[in-house]
């Protein structure tokens, strides 16, 4: 006889639970596509130099090659949101990614700025893809006592993946010329690929609101928890509460941009587009500023590496600390941090050591904020529209990345000094704090009014 066990919402159970060695697998497997992207990120940087001196082109001539595979980010992001809203994460994420490592591949044999660059914006639109399903799907497993710390431990993948990324580089390059670091960031996706295909699972409160068969909801959750609930023949029903909240006739971006969500929905771009102007300038330039500077390639490279290096550890720092206090504000603080580290090298800092601390903590302070932001963007949405909220602030947020690549080149044709870059670097990292300082505030207002509803959708 089946017993009946009654009903089980689905966020609830996964909240009561330890975190299980499965979601360990859903962790790590996330980590390696963040890992992906930020060897990518890495690898253009540092095969700019070869590039130069092979094809004979200016700095300023590798700002659209830069730049592509960014707007294919972007517009990767905006599409994939609104599509596994739809059809699911896990097949939006797995193709994303065998796309990303197939036109990677594909750059290796560019002969042509033009032609990398088209190549760099098709390898940009699957990774782009990649990243805001990577996130939701990690969201939606994880415990929301410790949401904040494992979407930013997923992340730490991204600063893995930009010092192999230079250290690949640094060792690849003068023994199989620069091709080799970009086939080398196009076989490691399409292996990743058919380890997503049959390890990881489908979204657990996606499943609830499309209305998968119980038995196929309970059979994923039983790899999280032996419940006596989810035994075979047991017969229970799932719900997912935050699918039930207004806006039910809208559709998924519609529901992001409606009056409850629009405030914070302006914010967190904003937020999104200064962090990532400040990371991307950095990812893609420092090489460049520090040997214009007088440091040596070898040094430049090495120095440039604790930048990325940096944000393992603030990454980890700040998920804790927004898990235990108010995360906006928390993260807030991350940024205007950052600004003054950038103002403290702009005033100049002579000794290569010190100089060198200042990178690491610069980065640590800089990928923290950043990335922090999938994790505020992904508590701020509910389970229908989440990856397209997560998806066009990351789309959005790109944007700023193509600021960034752009202004570089830019600040750098101009003339400007290594310390003056990075004393105009200031402004956007006290714009990105003022915008998540004004989206705390607004919401500490509103919940205070007992009279306003809207509010409380959105809220904590």
């Amino acid at each position: 006889m089946e017993k009946n066990f009654g009903t089980i919402e689905v966020q609830s159970f996964i909240d009561g639970e330890r975190f299980s060695p499965y979601q360990w697998v859903i962790l790590i497997l996330c980590f390696l596509v963040v890992a992906a992207d930020g060897f990518d990120t890495a690898a253009v940087g540092f095969i700019a130099p070869s590039l130069i001196g092979d094809w004979g082109i200016t700095r300023a001539a590798l700002g659209p090659v830069m730049s592509a595979a960014l707007v294919g980010l972007g517009i990767g992001a905006l599409a994939a949101g609104p599509a596994a809203d739809r059809i699911g994460r896990k097949a939006v994420l797995a193709l994303s990614v065998f796309f990303f490592g197939v036109w990677s591949l594909a750059s290796a044999q560019a002969s042509s700025v033009e032609t990398l660059t088209a190549w760099r914006f098709l390898t940009g639109l699957g990774l782009g893809a990649a990243m805001p399903n990577a996130v939701t799907l990690m969201s939606e497993y994880a415990p929301a006592r410790i949401r904040a710390v494992v979407v930013n431990t997923m992340f730490c993948g991204f600063s893995v993946g930009l010092s192999i990324g230079g250290l690949c580089a640094a060792w690849l390059i003068p023994h199989f010329g620069w091709p080799s670091v970009l086939v080398a960031g196009g076989i490691g996706p399409i292996v990743l690929t058919v380890l997503l295909l049959f390890l990881l699972p489908e979204s657990a409160q996606f499943m609830v609101l499309r209305k998968h068969p119980a038995q196929k909801i309970a059979r994923v959750l039983r790899r999280i928890s032996n419940d006596a609930r989810l035994a075979e023949g047991a017969r229970i029903a799932f719900t997912a509460a935050d699918t039930r909240t207004g806006g039910a006739d809208k559709s998924a971006l519609g529901l992001v941009v409606s009056r409850p969500y629009r405030f914070g929905t302006s914010m967190l771009w904003l937020a999104y587009f200064m962090g990532l102007l400040i990371f991307y300038l950095l990812t893609n330039w420092l090489p460049t500023l520090f040997k214009d500077a007088g440091f040596s390639a070898e040094r430049a490279a090495l120095t440039t590496s604790l930048f990325p290096l940096g944000g393992i550890l603030g990454n980890l720092c700040l998920g804790w600390v927004m898990d235990k206090a108010n995360p906006r504000r928390v993260n807030a603080c991350a940024y205007v941090l950052a600004a003054a580290l950038v103002l403290t090298i702009g005033r100049g800092v002579a000794d290569q050591f010190w100089l060198a601390v200042l990178i690491f903590l610069t980065g640590t302070a800089v990928t923290s904020a950043v990335t922090s932001m999938s994790a505020l963007a992904a508590s701020f949405y509910p389970t229908r529209s989440r990856a397209t909220g997560v998806a066009w602030m990351l789309g959005i947020g790109r944007m700023g990345a193509v600021a960034g690549a752009m202004t570089g080149g830019l600040l750098m044709s101009m003339g400007l000094q290594f310390s003056a870059v990075f004393t105009l670097l200031a402004i956007p990292a006290f714009i990105a704090a003022f915008a998540l300082g004004a989206l705390s505030r607004r919401d500490a207002s509103r919940q205070a009014d007992p009279l306003d509803q809207t509010a409380r959708v959105p809220a904590e």
